[in-house]
């Protein structure tokens, strides 16, 4: 089997301004992502010729190439599962499918209304959707209706399991707002969380506050990735793609892996990094930064451990005493949650403009889909 192991690079990244409640579509918010990104790589819209984007998220790829005047676009595809994207990025410019392909995400998270287990009763009447039916049926009836809730769960048997306690649990907080207080975007801007703020914030659902949980955020992001060799030519250093890929796991769930042996162990992230791992040739002992789901602050303990960053039951004292640079821009709590805005930052570490910029940066990892379908992706200079 050919390895993708760098022949790929990200050579260019856009990022609108970041709204509480902006009027702009998520369609404009797209464009400009994509025309930053192409501006930030050097090459003209035009020479774009591959979109990917969330099946959740924003106006189709026809409609984006129409707006952005791109003639022939040789590929473009959607992934249910987030930045999984990434992988279908990678392995289109990698086969030589396409040039220059651009994975994007346009939200209005601020504005409006994300797809909630709620509202897969449209899909239960529509789908054969077993996990849509299982929410439905057997956790809604129970109060188990948020995303929040099914975090919720996760944290309090983690907490459990290791013997935990909520100080330990702020250290996670604490250690992703020292970063976000040195971003201008971020909402910590030169006000890190203390250990008083943390315990006395607001719960959302047991023991889940709400400082916890990562607030939408209406913005577009773009990422530019095209052919390792040809990044070498373009106006930014390049991140080079050492790995991407995805993990999954039979008893999986999305945040509700129940019936798995063991439902903090995330073994859709296991699985995931052992394949990232693999084709990157390295161990999770040469990655030098991390950019891990910060959806909800409990995940990132728990998928350090299953990366194999600290071991069981670690993850909490090992994020808390900033044992390896973890969300340093101060991930999706920090900014908003835009899941790709962590990718950015891997980007500008690899370039050396991150405003918390790690000295030997050389190897970043990027993880996502903690607590269901997993992805990442492991670039370096």
């Amino acid at each position: 089997m050919t390895s993708i192991k760098d022949m790929t690079a990200i050579a260019g990244i856009g990022l609108t301004e970041y709204s509480k409640g902006t009027e702009r579509t998520e369609w404009s918010l797209a464009s400009e992502a994509i025309k930053l990104a192409a501006d930030d790589a050097g090459i003209k819209v035009k020479d774009i010729d591959g979109l990917v984007k969330d099946i959740d998220d924003g106006w189709d790829c026809s409609y984006v190439q129409k707006t952005l005047g791109i003639d022939n676009l040789l590929y473009s595809s959607e992934s249910h599962w987030g930045t999984s994207s990434m992988l279908n990025v990678v392995t289109a410019v990698a086969s030589g499918t396409a040039n220059n392909v651009v994975y994007y995400r346009s939200r209005k998270g601020a504005t409006t209304t994300r797809r909630s287990p709620s509202d897969y009763r449209v899909a239960k009447e529509t789908l054969d959707d077993s996990i849509s039916i299982l929410r439905i049926d057997f956790y809604e009836p129970y109060g188990l209706a948020t995303p929040q809730g099914c975090a919720a769960m996760l944290q309090q048997r983690y907490m459990h399991e290791y013997g935990i306690t909520p100080e330990q649990m702020a250290g996670v907080i604490i250690g992703i707002s020292e970063y976000g207080a040195k971003n201008p975007l971020a909402l910590y801007t030169d006000k890190p969380v203390t250990m008083d703020e943390y315990l006395n914030s607001e719960m959302t659902v047991a023991p889940l506050r709400d400082i916890d949980c990562a607030p939408g955020v209406d913005a577009g992001i773009a990422i530019l990735v095209t052919r390792t060799e040809m990044a070498k030519d373009l106006q930014q250093t390049p991140a080079v793609i050492m790995s991407a890929a995805q993990g999954a796991a039979i008893e999986g769930e999305f945040l509700t892996g129940y019936n798995q042996e063991k439902m903090t162990d995330f073994p859709e992230t296991m699985n995931m990094a052992e394949e990232l791992y693999r084709v990157a040739g390295i161990t999770a002992k040469d990655i030098n930064v991390a950019q891990l789901d910060d959806r909800f602050a409990p995940l990132v303990p728990m998928q350090a451990e299953a990366l194999g960053l600290c071991g069981k039951g670690e993850g909490a004292a090992f994020c808390g005493a900033k044992s390896l640079p973890i969300n340093t821009a101060g991930g999706s709590i920090g900014e908003g949650f835009m899941d790709s805005n962590r990718i950015v930052e891997a980007v500008r570490q690899v370039r050396g403009t991150s405003t918390s910029q790690i000295d030997n940066a050389e190897i970043i990892l990027y993880a996502a889909g903690a607590g269901g379908p997993a992805d990442g992706l492991i670039i370096r200079k």
